[in-house]
């Protein structure tokens, strides 16, 4: 009875040491996931970076969603849940809205060039009526994403009107995967063509001798091709006074740049996606994707790359300040059945440096901006020296500190000093050329 009665008693100071107890290892077990998790997100947002690079940990955050975005929209794809281009495009268009929107005293006005989709930005009206200078730019995102219409263009293009006091012509182009090459590249050239005939710039009170072509990334790419493509035409009326290409994709000859091979794990534009934005852009097999990292594409028994090797050689093209200590990646023996699969890879219209000395003579003057941290540096800085070699006046604007795709972010939650210094950078060269 005794020991019953003892046994009762201290029964609740048991029950609480093993609550306790219980508390204690749910804790320990809590902070132990806490920790890995945090250990886990520092691993995957953290980048080694250049020391020059400004506001590393907010590039390294921006870069760690895009991958986690790519990366879930690439496992979706292998689910079958759909085209992970368009998941991406999708999370893109739904991010834009709730981005701040355009200048409120621009007027903007959606309409179409010849069958094609265009944004025209207006600034106000003033009291002396006087022709306008203008732009048509062209938006990037790998041939694959965004649109004139999401806020990070549309915030662009709005205060380019008002700060120029131009008519801005941004172009919706169709957009991979459902359309490849030539698409892309033929909606600009038809709705630049149409916006270039004297009645259509009379109707905006343009100055004829005042238009630009401007685009960046992919849309660099477009921009320089179709200012390519308008320059051989005779029948053309009216020229371009200037081009301006910011971080434009040029080339898909030499995935072994210094550049390249420099930045081959880099914030935004890896070059590992960058290949696969070529491949989806010529709706080609991503089976080449390898072979096209290693340069097979275009090794030495390739006959078809002959003609083009001496147009891409950075190891003339380029100082030794961006050579570095690289060596060209040539390989003798490669497979030749890429270039039969995609010949686009070759073609001048989807690589716009590839065009032979005859066509550069006849580019406007140019500006080009390039970035330090980008895949792309070189095909710009490749470009502006064979222009220049063809006598056209180069403007080439390099950015140590800066990375690619930098000059659309300007505003919270992704505004970068970056960007607002690209950007101003490119608005200013543009009001005193222009």
């Amino acid at each position: 009875m005794g020991l019953r009665a003892t046994f009762a008693a201290q029964s609740p100071s048991f029950e609480k040491q093993r609550c306790r107890g219980k508390g204690g290892r749910i804790m320990k077990s809590a902070v132990a996931l806490l920790a890995g998790l945090f250990a886990f997100t520092a691993y995957y947002v953290y980048l080694p970076l250049p020391s020059t690079v400004s506001e590393p940990w907010r590039l390294m955050l921006l870069d760690a969603s895009f991958r986690a975005v790519q990366q879930t929209c690439n496992l979706a794809h292998y689910l079958g849940l759909g085209h992970h281009l368009r998941m991406v495009n999708f999370i893109i268009g739904t991010f834009d809205k709730v981005n701040p929107p355009a200048v409120e005293w621009v007027k903007i006005t959606d309409t179409q060039f010849d069958g094609v989709e265009v944004r025209v930005y207006e600034p106000p009206d003033k009291a002396e009526k006087h022709l306008r200078r203008s732009v048509v730019y062209i938006h990037g995102g790998g041939w694959a994403l965004s649109s004139t219409r999401g806020s990070f263009y549309n915030h662009l293009c709005s205060m380019m009107a008002e700060s120029l006091d131009a008519v801005i012509v941004s172009i919706e182009y169709r957009l991979v995967p459902d359309f490849h090459f030539p698409v892309q590249f033929d909606d600009v050239l038809r709705a630049t063509r149409h916006f270039m005939h004297p009645e259509v710039l009379a109707q905006y009170s343009v100055d004829p001798s005042r238009v630009a072509i401007s685009g960046d990334s992919a849309g660099g790419n477009l921009a320089a091709a179709v200012c390519q493509e308008m320059s051989q035409d005779q029948n053309e009326t009216t020229r371009f006074k200037l081009q301006a290409l910011i971080y434009p994709v040029l080339q898909a000859f030499d995935f072994n740049t210094p550049s390249y091979r420099q930045n081959e794990f880099a914030p935004i534009l890896p070059r590992f996606v960058m290949v696969k934005f070529w491949l989806d852009y010529f709706n080609g097999n991503y089976e080449f994707a390898q072979s096209l990292v290693v340069n097979n594409h275009t090794s030495l028994d390739v006959s078809q790359a002959s003609l083009f090797r001496d147009r891409v050689d950075w190891t003339s093209l380029i100082t030794p300040r961006f050579r570095k200590t690289y060596r060209p990646v040539t390989p003798a023996t490669g497979k030749v059945e890429i270039l039969q699969a995609i010949p686009s890879l070759l073609d001048v219209r989807a690589a716009p440096l590839l065009a032979e000395k005859q066509i550069l003579r006849l580019q406007p003057k140019t500006y080009i901006l390039t970035c330090e941290i980008d895949v792309l540096r070189d095909d710009g800085i490749m470009y502006a020296k064979r222009l220049e070699e063809a006598g056209v006046e180069i403007t080439l604007d390099h950015f140590e500190d800066c990375f690619h795709g930098c000059m659309i972010f300007t505003f919270w939650p992704t505004r970068f000093s970056a960007g607002i210094r690209t950007r101003d950078s490119y608005v200013k060269w543009l009001s005193e050329n222009l």
